[in-house]
């Protein structure tokens, strides 16, 4: 058991102030998992050591008066399954890292100071509840309502404005064959039926092919019989 612990020791340090104390934790690092410093009136940054706690499960600094950017390796916490950061004036983008955050079940962003498009895919798709980002009124993209900036540009872009000429196009083109089609088949209709209708001559010849036809058809038809008749009986 020893041994497995020492697999997984921290090779770091983590500075903490407290009750006006500087305090340095580096022999029992590693057995921390769990840390709650919620409600502790505490300011400054999220301190960045904390993303070397790689196996803290728990994470909860909520209700303090933090500022600055959640750490860019918060998304090292590989074994996160709590992260509360509700009620502080945290600012910037959430890191794309905390994506990768796959053991991640509860997170709480809201009422802070964040800003731009909210990360998605892995276990962030899974959280999709619009509570966990409320009060940040600078967060953009799903589940939030508010659509982000770039999202209009794409429904505004060029591409997008070419895509639907080319679809409109298509159409007409498509429009235009049907169209002649129909038009080529009502004159060649009229065309064949006009004559025969006008002309007499053309009229009678036209039945009389049609009558050699069926009469050509039907002897051909019982030629073939007699000669599968014939063959049966053999």
């Amino acid at each position: 058991m020893a041994s497995k612990i020492e697999l997984f020791r921290y090779e770091s340090e983590l500075m903490a102030l407290t009750k006006g104390r500087e305090d340095s934790y580096r022999n029992i690092l590693y057995l921390v998992n769990n840390m709650d410093l919620s409600n502790n009136g505490l300011s400054g940054g999220v301190p960045e050591g904390l993303t070397y706690l790689s196996l803290l499960g728990t994470l909860n600094l909520s209700i303090n008066h933090l500022t600055r950017k959640i750490p860019d390796k918060i998304g090292s916490l590989q074994h996160l399954e709590t992260l509360d950061l509700l009620r502080n004036q945290l600012f910037g983008p959430i890191p794309a890292g905390m994506a990768s955050l796959t053991f991640l079940n509860h997170l709480n962003l809201s009422h802070n100071n964040l800003s731009g498009r909210i990360p998605t895919g892995n276990q962030l798709q899974a959280l999709d509840d619009s509570s966990i980002y409320r009060d940040n009124p600078a967060l953009c993209g799903h589940p939030m309502t508010a659509k982000c900036p770039c999202d209009d540009e794409t429904l505004n872009s060029p591409e997008g404005d070419d895509q639907d000429k080319d679809e409109d196009g298509a159409w007409f083109k498509m429009k235009r064959f049907y169209m002649s089609m129909g038009t080529g088949f009502v004159v060649g209709f009229r065309g064949v039926c006009g004559t025969l209708v006008i002309k007499e001559s053309w009229r009678h010849a036209y039945f009389r092919l049609i009558y050699d036809i069926k009469k050509w058809l039907l002897l051909v038809i019982q030629l073939n019989l007699a000669r599968l008749q014939r063959k049966l009986h053999l």
